[in-house]
């Protein structure tokens, strides 16, 4: 059975008659791509290898084999593109010199052609890598039983960047996280690209990364663990650190083991300089809200039920937090700004820390600007105790943003 099934016939309805003129316009089209510029993670860039310069790149070696599959860069939940650019494609309209290699007949790279494909390396003056995987490898009803690429993908990258004349560039096709150390320690490897599943556009968007038309902006949605964390079993759904099982926790809030890339990370082609500005009161005085009665857990440290103190009480005690973010690069960029909060001390299962706040913020070369945020104590500040309420903890809470950090104090 369907969306609609029993709503009579489908051209009768307010959405009925759209044609693909209508769905396939400019601001359609627009739309796409803006999508695939901004979520775009740049993960590595030793040395400010990107953006790479169109004037001095007088060759390109793009090899890999999701460089020129338009398939890949839809994912499972897409429709019919309107047209699609490839990878290959949208490098083409900044290099003339293109010289091009599957590598692999399918990303698990069954069939490789690596000593080909290095003959292609050699000479260019740089060489990009479109790898990661495809809907053979995940989708709805495949999941991934592993955190690595295909052991022969593994080894085609490897061998091009001993070849390469410079540090290559690795762009990722993918959905979920892997276990890329390999690439992320090696010298050779100057710049690493998640990108997702793209859509139609991806081509064109990842040309205007690598060649400087666009700043990337993009965070990382979820952590990215290391091959070992698989002897987890998907099963075992337990947030929290226990360190008498060496179990390590689940998601950014709780996992305290080793990580590839954590949640939220990404670069910039920009240098940011972030500034918390003074702010009225840097304590919250919550026996001063409510007239709710105060507890003790197993250690000296006191703590209130948020629902003894009400709705009325927790909307008073809302405030804003407002950052300065300088742009230091003569490069406009799209930056998001994310909020994090944490107990300094971390005690009693509390979250190592918490995303609370994001916004993002257009900064032409060189300006500076103000955004405000806002911290609510009752949402922000608690966690779940042992019997499952969500209380709020007296002591010192550090907000943060990048390398910044302010302190707030919950007094009891």
């Amino acid at each position: 059975m369907r969306l609609g099934f029993f709503n009579g016939s489908p051209v009768r309805q307010p959405f009925g008659n759209i044609r693909s003129e209508r769905v396939c316009s400019r601001e359609h089209h627009d739309l796409v791509l803006k999508a695939a510029r901004n979520g775009i993670v740049l993960l590595k860039n030793t040395n400010k290898l990107l953006p790479l310069s169109k004037t001095k790149t007088t060759s390109l070696s793009v090899i890999g084999p999701n460089v020129d599959s338009a398939k890949t860069l839809v994912g499972n939940y897409a429709g019919l593109p309107c047209k699609h650019v490839t990878p290959l494609q949208g490098l083409k309209n900044s290099v003339k010199d293109i010289r091009y290699h599957q590598g692999c007949v399918a990303v698990n790279c069954s069939s490789a052609f690596t000593t080909q494909a290095a003959k292609i390396a050699k000479g260019a003056d740089h060489v990009v890598l479109v790898m990661g995987l495809d809907q053979t490898q995940e989708r709805d009803d495949h999941d991934r039983v592993d955190l690595i690429l295909t052991p022969k993908q593994q080894n085609l990258i490897s061998t091009i960047a001993r070849v390469a004349k410079n540090p290559v560039i690795v762009v990722l096709l993918l959905g979920g996280p892997v276990d890329i150390s390999f690439t992320k320690n090696d010298k050779r490897i100057g710049s690493i690209l998640w990108a997702g599943y793209l859509g139609e556009a991806g081509g064109r968007a990842l040309a205007e990364i690598i060649f400087g038309d666009h700043n990337p902006g993009g965070r990382l949605p979820v952590t990215w663990y290391p091959q070992s964390y698989i002897k987890i079993p998907m099963t075992d759904v337990r947030m929290r650190l226990e360190p008498s099982s060496s179990y390590l926790g689940r998601t950014y809030r709780f996992y305290q083991g080793p990580k590839v890339f954590e949640f939220g990370y990404g670069l910039s082609y920009s240098n940011y300089v972030y500034q918390f500005l003074p702010i009225t009161q840097n304590k919250v005085y919550l026996n001063n809200q409510s007239s709710s009665q105060m507890f003790e857990n197993s250690s000296p440290l006191r703590y209130m039920p948020v629902s003894e103190m009400g709705i009325e009480v927790c909307e008073k005690m809302k405030y804003p937090i407002t950052v300065r973010v300088q742009n230091n690069v003569d490069m406009a960029s799209k930056h998001p700004i994310l909020l994090f909060v944490r107990l300094a001390k971390a005690s009693n299962g509390r979250p190592v820390k918490q995303l609370v706040a994001f916004q993002s913020l257009n900064l032409h070369a060189g300006e500076s600007a103000d955004i405000e945020l806002e911290l609510r104590p009752c949402e922000h500040l608690s966690s779940a105790n042992e019997d499952g309420l969500m209380v709020i903890q007296e002591g010192s809470y550090l907000l943060s943003i990048g390398n910044k950090e302010s302190e707030i104090q919950v007094v009891l």
